[in-house]
C-alpha cells in the first residue's frame, strides 16, 4: 500500500509540538488537540473526497446537536459541567459503601417530591405514570435526591495477586469500582469525578433514560452530574463511556463496577423463610489482558479472570457460612468478552432471578448462563453437610486463569456477612511494595514485563516489518530488527465514529531513541512506513493516546534466519533447514527401527 502524502509541513510540526506536550505533562489537551487537528484534515484539501473524510464527516453531522454537543442543554439544566478539584473530599451524605443499615433492614426511605417545573413531554410523563409497568428514570435534573453517589475515574496500577501487577484504568483507585446499592425509587444523583489525565465518562445501566449526554466525555479535572429515578429493580453494571472506540476500550482497562437496585418486592426464599439472607454475597466476574489484540479478536482471550478484583481472591480469604444458612449471590458478569456459566459445586439453586428482578423467577437450576453484562440473583440454603462448596464458571477455560472461589461451611462459622463486588484499594506505600517484588506486570496497552511482550526477533534478511495498531496498542509490542529495516505501522481500529474522542486514530511518534521520526494521524487501514538506521532502543507512544507504548530495537546482533511470527511466511532457506533436519531424523528413526 502507498505511504499517504497528504500531511503538510505545517501540521507535521503542529502534531509534534502536541506530542511534546503529551510526552512532558498534559494528556487531555494533546488528546483533544489531535482531535481538532484531525477534524481540520477531515475538512482540508488532502483528504478531500477519501472515503475516510466523506464518512467521518458525515457522522459527525449527523451528531452535532445530540447529547452535551447542544448548548440548550445547559442552558436549560440538562447537563452539570461544573469543574472541581480532583482533591476535593467526598461531600457528607455521599454513600459509596454498598448497602447501609436502613437498608438491610427493610426500611421504608422517603420519596422526594418531583419538580418538574416546565419540564417538557409532560403528556409523555403522565401517560407512562398510568402505565401497568414502571415509569422510565428520567427526572428534572433539579429534582431533590434521595441518595447521592460520587465516583473517581483515574488511571493507575493494580495488584492482581499471584505475583501480578497491571497497569490499567481504575475507579476510585480499584477494580472493580465501588458496589452502588440503591432502593427501589429512589432518585439518584450520580456525580462522575475525572481524577485522570484523559478524558473519561460514564454508562450507568440502571437509567432508563440518557446518561451519555450528561456524564460523556469528562475532561481532567472536571466533574458531571446525572439525576435519575431508579424505578427498575435488578443488579446492573456501571462502566467509563467517554464516546465513540473509548467506550470499549476503557470498559476492557478496568473501569465498571456493579449498581443494584433493590425491590420493593421480596425474594421468593426471603418470603418463605421470613427473614434477609444470612450471608449476601455481590460477585462480579471480569478479565484482564496483556494486550489491545487479545482483548478485540474474537471472543477475546485474556490472561486472567477473577471474581471481585483479585486471582483466586476467595480462596485465599473463603466465604464462610454456617449449615443451613440461607445464601443470596447478586452475580455479575461484567466481561468484557467471555461467557460465565457460573456453578457452585453441590448447590441446586432454589430460585434464581434473570437481571436480578424479583418477577424474573427461575426454579432449580446447577448454573447461570451470563454474557458480559448479563446478571442474576441466585437463591439457596447451605446443606448441613460441613466442608468446602467450590464457586467457578463452568466455562472451566476462564476458571483456571483465577475466577475460582470457595463457600465454606463450618458450624462456627459468624453469619450475617455481606461481601461488596469491589476490588481491592491499596495505598501508594503497599503498590510500591507490590511493584518492587512483582513476578511480572501486564497491561493492555503498555509494554509489560519482557516474559510477556517478549520481543519479536526479524533476522537481517528481513526487509519490513509490519506493526498493527489495535486496541489501543500496538502488536507486536516489541521487536528486535537489523539496521536499514522498514518498520510499517498499520491502524487496524475501526471504530472511530460517535460523539466522543477520535479515539480510533492513532500515530507514531518516538519520544526516546538514537534517531526521532513522527508519523502523521491514521484513520482506519491507513499506514505509516519509516527505515531505521542506527543501533539502540525506540520508545514510541501515539500522541492522542500517550498511555499506548511501543519499543523497536535495532542491533547488528540477530540471528540469521527470521522469527516466525503472526503468521508471517517463512524464508526460502528456512524451509530448507527444516527439510534437512526433518529428513535426518526420518533416517535415524527408520535405522533403529532396522537394527531392532
Amino acid at each position: 500500500m502507498k505511504k499517504l502524502n497528504f500531511f503538510s509541513g505545517f501540521s507535521l510540526s503542529l502534531l509534534l509540538m502536541i506530542a511534546i506536550s503529551a510526552i512532558s505533562s498534559n494528556y487531555a489537551q494533546a488528546c483533544e488537540a489531535c482531535n481538532r487537528l484531525f477534524l481540520s484534515q477531515l475538512k482540508g484539501e488532502e483528504r478531500a473526497g477519501s472515503l475516510v473524510s466523506k464518512e467521518l464527516l458525515a457522522t459527525i453531522a449527523a451528531q452535532e446537536n445530540i447529547g452535551r454537543n447542544n448548548p440548550a442543554h445547559t442552558f436549560s439544566g440538562w447537563a452539570n459541567n461544573t469543574i472541581i478539584p480532583s482533591d476535593q473530599p467526598v461531600p457528607a451524605g455521599y454513600d459509596q459503601s454498598g448497602a447501609t443499615e436502613g437498608n438491610r433492614q427493610g426500611m421504608t426511605r422517603r420519596q422526594s417530591p418531583v419538580i418538574w417545573g416546565n419540564a417538557e413531554f409532560q403528556d409523555i410523563i403522565r401517560r407512562d405514570n398510568r402505565l401497568p409497568v414502571p415509569a422510565t428514570s428520567f427526572v428534572p435534573q433539579n429534582t431533590p435526591p434521595d441518595k447521592h453517589v460520587r465516583i473517581t475515574l483515574q488511571e493507575g496500577d493494580s495488584y492482581l495477586g499471584n505475583g501480578v501487577m497491571y497497569q490499567g484504568f481504575t475507579i476510585d483507585g480499584k477494580i472493580p469500582g465501588p458496589t452502588i446499592i440503591v432502593d427501589e425509587g429512589d432518585i439518584v444523583e450520580f456525580k462522575i469525578v475525572n481524577d485522570g489525565d484523559i478524558p473519561h465518562g460514564a454508562s450507568i445501566h440502571a437509567v432508563y433514560s440518557q446518561t451519555s449526554k450528561y456524564l460523556g466525555k469528562i475532561e481532567p479535572n472536571d466533574s458531571a452530574t446525572v439525576v435519575f429515578q431508579a424505578n427498575t429493580p435488578g443488579v446492573y453494571m456501571y462502566h467509563c463511556a467517554p464516546g465513540g472506540h473509548a467506550i470499549p476500550m476503557h470498559i476492557i482497562f478496568g473501569q465498571y463496577g456493579m449498581m443494584v437496585v433493590r425491590p420493593k418486592k421480596k425474594f421468593e426464599m426471603e418470603r418463605i423463610l421470613g427473614k434477609e439472607p444470612d450471608i449476601e454475597i455481590f460477585l462480579l466476574q471480569h478479565e484482564y489482558y496483556a494486550s489491545g489484540k487479545d482483548a478485540v479478536e474474537g471472543q477475546g482471550r485474556p490472561m486472567y479472570t477473577a471474581f471481585n478484583g483479585k486471582l483466586f481472591r476467595y480462596v485465599e480469604e473463603p466465604i464462610v457460612g454456617k449449615p443451613g444458612d440461607y445464601v443470596r449471590i447478586n452475580f455479575l458478569n461484567a466481561g468484557p468478552n467471555l461467557v460465565s456459566t457460573f456453578h457452585l459445586v453441590g448447590i441446586i439453586w432454589d430460585y434464581a432471578y434473570w437481571q436480578g428482578h424479583p418477577d424474573n423467577k427461575f426454579v432449580g437450576g446447577q448454573t447461570v448462563t451470563a454474557g458480559p453484562s448479563d446478571s442474576w440473583v441466585i437463591e439457596f440454603r447451605i446443606p448441613p453437610d460441613e466442608g468446602s462448596y467450590l464457586m467457578l464458571s463452568h466455562a472451566v477455560g476462564s476458571t483456571d486463569r483465577g475466577a475460582i472461589g470457595l463457600l465454606i461451611c463450618d458450624r462456627d462459622a459468624e453469619s450475617g456477612k455481606t461481601y461488596l463486588a469491589d476490588g481491592i484499594r491499596y495505598t501508594e506505600e503497599e503498590l510500591e511494595e507490590y511493584r518492587q517484588q512483582a513476578l511480572r506486570t501486564i497491561t493492555p496497552f503498555g509494554i509489560g514485563s519482557p516474559d510477556v511482550d517478549v520481543p519479536v526477533v526479524y533476522g537481517p534478511e528481513t526487509k519490513e516489518v509490519i506493526v498493527r495498531i489495535i486496541g489501543n496498542s500496538y502488536y507486536p509490542k516489541v521487536v528486535k530488527v537489523a539496521p536499514g529495516t522498514t518498520i510499517r505501522w498499520i491502524n487496524e481500529d475501526v471504530f472511530t465514529y460517535m460523539e466522543g474522542e477520535f479515539s480510533g486514530i492513532h500515530n507514531v511518534i518516538v519520544k526516546s531513541g538514537p534517531e526521532r521520526f513522527a508519523s502523521h494521524l491514521l484513520a482506519h487501514a491507513e499506514s505509516y512506513s519509516q527505515v531505521v538506521t542506527k543501533e539502540g532502543e525506540y520508545i514510541y507512544i501515539c500522541t492522542p493516546h500517550p498511555y499506548m507504548e511501543g519499543k523497536i530495537i535495532v542491533s547488528n546482533d540477530l540471528p540469521a534466519a527470521s522469527v516466525l511470527y503472526a503468521g508471517a511466511a517463512p524464508t526460502s532457506r528456512m524451509m530448507w533447514f527444516i527439510l534437512i533436519v526433518a529428513a535426518f531424523a526420518l533416517m535415524i528413526g527408520i535405522i533403529s527401527l532396522i537394527n531392532k
